[in-house]
């Protein structure tokens, strides 16, 4: 049995209950100690009623002697639980660490309400890069999206990963409701905007150990595919390719992106208008597939960029568009 020790429970297995039983039961209480009553135990043992007992706890604890105890046919073990030192301290770091996790807005697999169960340990790290990805999607976008597709390639593909979906979305909604998108309720949410969402797996990946691409839909038609991978020993967050352009970014809480023709004289521009509006640029890219061609530009800035600076930067070298980009 297990159940809590109540007044409705204490004594439930009693007098009553053991002259009901067939010979040949065996009553095992690791719940709560006098959900089951000793004294009436003790005598259905000593009159050969029921087979055996199995006690991990007792209505007196510590217990260290016991009529039971007498019995060949009870096996009786100590309750440690959380009662030595050493237990109640890795039980008091594992709140400690699940509550900081919730806090943070991270996953918390041992909680009651979240979907995903036991993360292993060599995908836990992926998850906020599933959900940088999302964010990143949500601000490229032009329209809502309403379907994303999370393909994971390499190792990772040997995992259940179906938790990735969820992260995705976490980061997806994150810009769109504001503040309050946790694990717990991003589901409800997407499903409450009729979004979708879904996982492949493919176990060959050609240029990096590991690698998640999300593929989004707008409403509007518009699809939009972003890939990033974990980098080194410190799994360091990589941005590898957009809309089939290969790049090698680290994300940052400030980035804006470019997408234009490729020509001279568009990096020095873009420079001008961002140190003229006093936007310190800590870092820059350019994508291409040839020259002349179509053509992205990464930035990444230390401060927040103004939709209107976004907007000369779109006008003046002629942009076919022009995303600021805020990270959390």
């Amino acid at each position: 049995m297990h159940l809590p020790k109540t007044k409705e429970t204490a004594g439930l297995i009693g007098f009553d209950a053991l002259t009901k039983v067939k010979p040949s039961v065996r009553i095992v209480n690791a719940a709560r100690g006098g959900v089951v009553d000793e004294i009436a135990l003790h005598a259905a043992l000593k009159e050969g009623r029921i087979g055996g007992a199995g006690l991990d706890v007792y209505s007196t604890e510590p217990c260290t002697d016991s009529p039971l105890f007498e019995f060949d046919s009870v096996v009786a073990t100590p309750h440690l639980g959380a009662s030595t030192d050493e237990a109640q301290e890795r039980a008091g770091i594992a709140v400690a660490v699940s509550v900081r996790k919730a806090l943070a807005g991270e996953l918390v697999p041992d909680a009651v309400n979240v979907k995903g169960g036991v993360i292993h340990e060599d995908l836990r790290p992926a998850l906020p890069l599933a959900e940088t990805l999302g964010q990143l999607i949500s601000g490229l976008a032009v329209g809502a999206v309403s379907d994303i597709e999370v393909e994971v390639c390499g190792e990772l593909a040997e995992l259940d990963c179906e938790i990735l979906a969820t992260s995705a979305i976490k980061g997806l909604l994150m810009h769109a409701v504001g503040e309050g998108v946790s694990y717990v309720n991003a589901p409800l949410l997407a499903k409450e905007r009729g979004l979708t969402a879904s996982v492949s797996k493919n176990s060959i990946s050609e240029l990096h150990r590991n690698v998640i691409t999300l593929t989004a839909t707008a409403t509007n038609g518009e699809r939009i595919t972003v890939s990033g991978t974990l980098t080194g020993l410190k799994r360091i967050t990589k941005l590898i390719s957009i809309n089939d352009l290969s790049i090698d970014v680290e994300p940052t809480n400030h980035m804006l992106f470019v997408s234009y023709a490729d020509r001279p004289g568009v990096v020095g521009s873009v420079g001008a208008l961002l140190g003229n509006a006093a936007i310190n640029i800590a870092g820059m890219q350019v994508a291409r597939k040839r020259p002349g061609g179509d053509a992205l530009m990464i930035l990444t800035v230390d401060e927040p960029i103004a939709q209107d600076v976004v907007d000369d930067v779109a006008n003046s070298v002629q942009a076919r568009s022009a995303h600021y980009v805020a990270l959390v």
